[in-house]
Parts: structure tokens; C-alpha cells; sequence
């Protein structure tokens, strides 16, 4: 059940700093199977000029995740795809990122979309099992992710409504 204060604001360039000091290590600690650090190091500038361009796109809605009024995630969507979605390490097994997932898909669901879709790293269990959890379904279609080492995506999808 959604919390009944919104925990999503939309992103900011200004929230930009603390967005990269919540995704980096998130990104380490649940990706590093994914992006080994001493190989793929985080590519700070790259994500923080992504973000950049997501906030300007006008088909991209960008938001942060709140805790207390503090940036503890963030969140993107366009049309149909959920892009970006994470929480704080510190906040994982606190039910700040299934608060933050039925908001998110509840806009989504408020604005027409009727299913939704998003990719995780087949090398992300933790990832995977929070979508799984939350009723999203593998579709068996893969892909390369967009960042060396390219690694495989798989795409889930969940109704909405």
C-alpha cells in the first residue's frame, strides 16, 4: 500500500550531488558483480550529465526518493519504462524502495500507462527478486546493457491498474 505522504519529488539539477552520493555506492555494493570497481570503476560524470539530460528531456520524469526530507533514492521514468530506480544502501530491507515502487507505479498507472516495463542486470539477484517480489515478470527478452562491460539485461514487465 502507498504510504499516504509522497515520498517522490521530482528531481532537481541542484538534488544532482546528493542523487550521486546515494547511486555510487548503491551501484558498487549491488552491481559489482556486474561492474567489477577495478575494471568499470563508477562513472560518476557520466551518470551526473545523464541525469542532467533526463531532467531536461521533456518525455523524462526524473524524481528522488525522500526519507525525512533527505535524498535517500531516486527514480526515472519515460512513458512506459521505469529507467532508473534505486534507494540508499542503508535504506535496503527498510520498505522505503516498495513505498517508493507503488507511488512510482501508481503515477504511472494515473497517467495511462496500462504496463509497465523496465530492464535489470541478470547478474543483479538482489535487483531481480525485488522485482519478482513486487509482481514484475522476466518476458525472456534480453539485451546488452549500454555501459562496458555490456552486460545481459533481462526485461520484466507488471500490469498496471
Amino acid at each position: 500500500m502507498p504510504s499516504e505522504t509522497p515520498i517522490l519529488r521530482e528531481m532537481r539539477i541542484a538534488d544532482i550531488p546528493a542523487v550521486m552520493a546515494v547511486q555510487e555506492p548503491t551501484s558498487i555494493a549491488g552491481l559489482s558483480d556486474v561492474f567489477p570497481q577495478d575494471e568499470y570503476p563508477f562513472p560518476r560524470d557520466v551518470l551526473a550529465d545523464r541525469w542532467r539530460a533526463e531532467i531536461a528531456a521533456a518525455d523524462v520524469e526524473c524524481f528522488v526518493i525522500l526519507r525525512d526530507d533527505d535524498i535517500a533514492g531516486f527514480a526515472a521514468v519515460q512513458a512506459d519504462e521505469v529507467k532508473h530506480f534505486g534507494v540508499a544502501v542503508e535504506e535496503w530491507g527498510s520498505g522505503l524502495a516498495r513505498q517508493a515502487h507503488d507511488e512510482l507505479v501508481a503515477r504511472m498507472a494515473g497517467a495511462g500507462v496500462t504496463k509497465a516495463w523496465l530492464c535489470v542486470y541478470a547478474a543483479n539477484p538482489r535487483g531481480r527478486a525485488f522485482w519478482t517480489n513486487l509482481g514484475w515478470t522476466d518476458t525472456g527478452e534480453r539485451s546488452s546493457g549500454p555501459m562496458p562491460p555490456h552486460a545481459e539485461l533481462l526485461t520484466y514487465e507488471k500490469a498496471l491498474g
